[in-house]
């Protein structure tokens, strides 16, 4: 029933990264549909994000009412309904409704699921859970760059992966029975082993477990390291397009080529996690992404400076593949099996909190300036987080 339980997580994760690499991919050439300029892709990106904090600062509660199972069905099918209005929506200002449950979806899933992984599965899962959300990444975007080449449109997309939720909310759904009975056999395990502990550890309140020591130097570096994977992530077609004169097909793949360094990097990181521990994993990232910057940068200055840029993207991909997943693992590591899952929340809701506000001010500054600006950014976001995630090491140094 685990095994069973775990394919089907990991299909969930699949489609939870399906959608988070198109709406860059597509706004191109979505902008110019619906007579938008370059920035308002951030607002629409912070309707879905704002919607990723609320559910992932309410997913401790709902967890503990309905179970991970059924958190889990509800939220696809809620990004299942957001996927097929983005799909349809008339004009541009529809994609703001349809946007709330795509968001409340993405998070309620994200935070349920990754403390699940965290709890009961050992380090190699959460990479390879990772590697398939990586797998889920690129093909949205391969998706998008297909039918914008072929039909010239961006709709039929958002149309197709919205089915491929559809049917998996069915599969969910058919699963729930499983979910409950595994989930009754580790109440029952943990029951035993809190009568066996002469010393049981009490579990913090929601609030009190901020106060942790640690907590707010981890938060700070998920906070930058998602601002800067969704960065280039949102911008990076615009870049190429605005700046190194790409046309939109060819930026799109090569933002699904960014997405494939991270798929890639992830299931590296699952063999290597075997020798490694999340530390190691976190540091080796964080270098590469250091390194990653400076190609681009280099590409940026050369005239024909087009395979410096393109091999940063990809290899900026390769440096965030490992951090995510060994951060959300080191969780219950950290902080105990007691307070993980108030503390997962948090670490979604300032992931998500980050995602929210800082890729779309880049594109308030970008609009006004120029998106030239996209790999000085991202170097001062892998900068700051290599400072902070090597303090979280001296932290909790054993």
């Amino acid at each position: 029933m685990a095994t069973f339980i775990l394919i089907i997580i990991y299909i969930a994760f699949i489609s939870l990264g399906l959608p988070d690499g198109m709406l860059g991919a597509a706004w191109p050439t979505m902008r110019f549909d619906f007579g938008m300029p370059v920035g308002h892709a951030g607002f629409v990106s912070f309707v879905i994000s704002a919607g990723t904090i609320v559910s992932s600062l309410l997913s401790v509660k709902l967890i503990r009412k309905l179970g991970t199972g059924k958190v889990t069905a509800f939220s696809v099918l809620l990004t299942a309904i957001g996927l097929t209005g983005f799909a349809l929506t008339p004009n541009f200002w529809w994609l703001f409704l349809f946007a709330i449950p795509l968001g409340i979806g993405a998070g309620a899933v994200d935070s349920a699921l990754n403390e699940y992984i965290a709890e009961h599965y050992k380090a190699i899962h959460m990479n390879m859970l990772h590697c398939f959300w990586g797998i889920g990444a690129l093909t949205g975007p391969l998706i998008m760059s297909g039918f914008i080449k072929n039909t010239s449109s961006w709709r039929p997309s958002y149309g197709l992966v919205a089915i491929i939720q559809f049917v998996l909310v069915t599969t969910l759904f058919f699963s729930l029975p499983i979910w409950k009975k595994l989930e009754n056999q580790r109440k029952e395990k943990a029951k035993t082993e809190n009568q066996e502990n002469s010393e049981p550890q009490q579990k913090k309140s929601t609030l009190e477990s901020l106060k942790i020591r640690g907590v707010k130097t981890v938060l700070i570096c998920f906070m930058t390291y998602t601002a800067m994977e969704l960065m280039l992530g949102l911008w990076g077609a615009t870049y190429l397009t605005s700046i190194k004169n790409f046309e939109p097909s060819r930026a799109a793949a090569w933002v699904s080529l960014y997405y494939g360094g991270i798929t890639l990097g992830r299931f590296l990181a699952a063999f290597l996690s075997i020798k490694l521990n999340n530390k190691q994993l976190i540091r080796l990232g964080s270098i590469l992404t250091i390194v990653a910057v400076i190609l681009m940068l280099v590409g940026h200055f050369l005239s024909k400076g087009d395979i410096f840029t393109l091999s940063g993207f990809v290899l900026f991909g390769l440096g965030c593949a490992p951090i995510f997943p060994a951060m959300l693992h080191e969780t219950p590591e950290r902080f105990g099996k007691e307070n993980a899952q108030s503390i997962m929340g948090f670490q979604m809701a300032m992931a998500y909190t980050s995602s929210t506000t800082l890729p779309p001010i880049f594109g308030f500054v970008a609009s006004a300036t120029t998106p030239a600006l996209l790999p000085w950014v991202l170097a001062g976001f892998a900068i700051i987080f290599y400072i902070f995630s090597e303090s979280c090491t001296r932290i909790f140094k054993k």
